[in-house]
């Protein structure tokens, strides 16, 4: 079971890193390429997915969450929200997307975190 969740992980982690994003997109349409990237990847994507009342996670993907995070993030209150959403049975893992990357544990409730910062994936881009 954790090599398939392993395995799920490094998949995801793969098609969100293809992503070349422009610093002035808006949350929606990051939302909007997360959700592209995803289903070119071949998932099966459910956005704003309710994991309990007032507790919805952007994205699930066969029990892993995405949360996508713009600027940079209040780190205690990240955390907060992890554990929130990672308490839940739904998740068996949360992948956190952000614009600078933030300092998080590798596991959370038991549960394996994964941070993508998206400043490294914008390279650089020449006319």
């Amino acid at each position: 079971m954790q090599n398939d969740l392993s395995a799920r992980l490094g998949a995801l982690r793969h098609a969100l890193e293809t992503l070349r994003i422009p610093l002035a997109e808006s949350e929606y349409q990051l939302h909007e390429l997360i959700a592209a990237a995803l289903h070119d990847g071949g998932f099966v994507v459910r956005h704003e997915a309710p994991l309990a009342p007032r507790c919805r996670v952007d994205f699930l993907v066969d029990g892993v969450g995405i949360e996508v995070k713009r600027g940079k993030p209040d780190r205690l209150r990240l955390l907060e929200q992890c554990r929130r959403y990672l308490s839940q049975d739904a998740l068996e893992a949360l992948v956190i997307v952000v614009d600078t990357r933030v300092s998080l544990p590798d596991t959370i409730c038991g549960k394996p975190v994964v941070v993508i910062g998206l400043n490294r994936l914008w390279g650089i881009a020449l006319p």
